[in-house]
């Protein structure tokens, strides 16, 4: 099984790159999201690789980074989801907005995809939204220099962004302020510290 690539961009097409690896050319199938930050052509290129094999075909597909590849795996897991809808779902965000976006149950950002319906992306909401916030998630850097980090969603988080709604705030926004105020708390954060800081960092301090 091919995991990784390393060699020159030899081409860019809608249906994806060719690369070429000492002399030959591997067809790689990408999200628009990774076609449109690809380097020139005939310039070094270092993919993380997904290989499908079926008895016809051997498709590769390509990656930048851990997180984009472990995510496409984890939306693979969803009944309705192939690698063609996976890759359009990876090419309206990043695994890391994907992510937030269905931890609070945001349906949108899925439906933006190509070939994914309000159904699908309800399925995809109810199947990921409790695994999502173990994936341990990483933020777009080259190879080999990839940062973890943790979606903090479930528990007290969950609870402390229900808080936040409740009192006005966009699902997102409180998303988004829970997730620093567990960065500056810790992770084991009473909740209501975690409001608190949550809402001075929304500039509704106490």
């Amino acid at each position: 099984m091919i995991a990784k690539l390393k060699g020159l961009l030899d081409s860019v097409s809608e249906e994806g790159l060719v690369m070429d690896v000492a002399g030959v050319g591997y067809l790689v199938h990408c999200s628009t999201r990774t076609l449109g930050n690809l380097p020139g052509v005939g310039e070094r290129l270092d993919l993380l690789i997904e290989t499908q094999v079926r008895e016809d075909a051997i498709t590769l597909f390509g990656f930048t980074s851990v997180a984009e590849r472990s995510f496409f795996r984890l939306l693979l897991t969803v009944q309705g989801v192939g690698a063609k809808v996976g890759l359009a779902i990876l090419s309206v965000g990043g695994p890391d907005d994907i992510a937030r976006a269905i931890a609070v149950g945001d349906k949108m950002p899925l439906q933006r995809a190509s070939g994914v319906g309000p159904k699908l992306a309800a399925r995809i909401v109810a199947e990921l939204k409790d695994k999502v916030g173990a994936v341990a998630m990483t933020t777009p850097s080259p190879l080999g220099t990839v940062a973890k980090a943790t979606a903090p969603f479930g528990g007290v988080n969950e609870d402390a962004v229900s808080a936040l709604v409740n009192l006005g705030w966009g699902r997102m926004e409180a998303y988004a302020a829970v997730a620093r105020a567990v960065q500056d708390l810790g992770a084991e954060a009473a909740l209501p510290a975690l409001i608190g800081n949550a809402l001075r960092d929304l500039g509704k301090g106490l």
